[in-house]
């Protein structure tokens, strides 16, 4: 059979297949200590459970608008402007079956063939292929750990070309857990103003953040904001990972042909999971203080442990719930007779001899470099960390 030629531009997600072969493996008995996953290990709050289940019984089970039920829309409107000080209406706000499929209807409804979007590495590894399904070309522009994962406005103001239509930020981000300070986002603002491109802020770990305040663009340079979508959702703050509730807010234009694409795709998110959302945006927090700082202590404990391993070097993130460490010491050395060479190599040893799963980070763009996700119990990481100091020694 013939398949579209987008198909061959695009991979399978290592992220979804690394954590598919490591559930195989606890699923035939085998005690494998993971750090693939990127969802919370903490249960849905029993409050938006229940919300669930009150809107199963009244039946709220039929169609709902595409863009969301009104009352889930002025509940994200009422958020943007209590939490992030934006002022979004209504019909600026699309609900999508999580934030992954708001990004996704972002690149369809704006990129013709050949615009180009700007991705900062490290980044997450479904940005580029979402660009090049909407028939866009990822430009990707590096950045140092040791700025701070910060993207030098000089490089930034480079790589802009009359077909640069979006730039996008992710803050706290995905792989690294880097938070762009004030000083770091009007670096990005100076060097975007004098340009027509789309700032895409990928907000989703908002909420998952260890120190200072968390910043969306718009806040230290308004002027952007009309040119500003928020994408965010349920997933990470409610641990809410597998109900698929996300949404954008941006410019209406935007926003309505985004809608058109969900139009002709899935239609409405799941009208319980709607009800659960509204719930989950006007409930209390408690839960979320309580997340966070669990996840304080356990990142303290890999960041620590990582750092103790000879060859290894560990950055302490400032938000979401991922180390990115640097393995490029542990390249160069041999295991089973041959130099590891690369980080899939060293993912690929660690899950097959000492049952540790981690991500390579040469699918978020960074070769010698490995993501540890640490939404997982303390424990865990004290068996991986056990582990992995196992394999270091175990090398020449």
């Amino acid at each position: 059979m013939q398949l579209a030629q987008r198909i061959k531009a695009i991979k399978p997600s290592p992220t979804l297949a690394l954590n598919a072969r490591a559930k195989a493996l606890a699923a035939q008995g085998v005690d494998v200590a993971g750090f693939v996953a990127g969802e919370p290990d903490f249960d849905t709050p029993e409050f938006i459970k229940q919300a669930a289940i009150d809107s199963l019984k009244a039946g709220f089970t039929k169609y709902t608008p595409t863009a969301g039920i009104p009352e889930l829309r002025e509940a994200i409107c009422a958020k943007l402007q209590r939490d992030n000080q934006l002022t979004y209406a209504p019909d600026q706000v699309l609900v999508s079956v999580g934030a992954k499929h708001s990004l996704y209807n972002i690149f369809q409804a704006l990129l013709n063939e050949g615009d180009e979007v700007i991705i900062f590495t490290p980044y997450w590894v479904s940005y580029p292929d979402m660009v090049m399904l909407a028939g866009g070309k990822p430009v990707i522009l590096q950045t140092q750990e040791e700025n701070g994962y910060a993207p030098d406005p000089e490089a930034l103001k480079r790589a802009l070309t009359p077909r640069t239509r979006a730039v996008i930020i992710n803050s706290p981000s995905n792989p690294t857990g880097a938070v762009y300070s004030r000083a770091a986002l009007e670096g990005i603002a100076a060097a975007v103003k004098d340009h027509d491109c789309l700032i895409v802020s990928d907000d989703i770990y908002e909420k998952l953040l260890y120190q200072g305040q968390f910043l969306n663009i718009a806040n230290v340079a308004p002027e952007l904001f009309p040119r500003l979508v928020v994408v965010n959702g349920m997933s990470k703050a409610y641990s809410m990972t597998g109900w698929r509730l996300g949404y954008a807010a941006g410019p209406k234009p935007l926003i309505a042909g985004m809608q058109m694409i969900q139009d002709q795709s899935t239609s409405n998110p799941n009208s319980i999971t709607q009800k659960a959302g509204v719930a989950a945006l006007k409930g209390p927090t408690e839960f979320l203080t309580k997340m966070v700082d669990e996840f304080r202590a356990r990142r303290e404990l890999i960041v620590s442990g990582l750092n103790a391993l000879d060859g290894v070097k560990c950055r302490t993130p400032e938000g979401a719930f991922y180390v990115f460490p640097d393995v490029r010491g542990l390249l160069q050395r041999q295991y089973k007779g041959a130099p590891l060479g690369t980080s899939s190599r060293i993912s690929e040893a660690l899950l097959d001899d000492f049952r540790v799963a981690v991500m390579p980070g040469a699918p978020f763009g960074a070769e010698g470099y490995l993501r540890l996700s640490f939404a997982t119990s303390r424990e865990v990481i004290q068996k991986g960390l056990s582990r992995m100091k196992d394999f270091v020694a175990a090398l020449s």
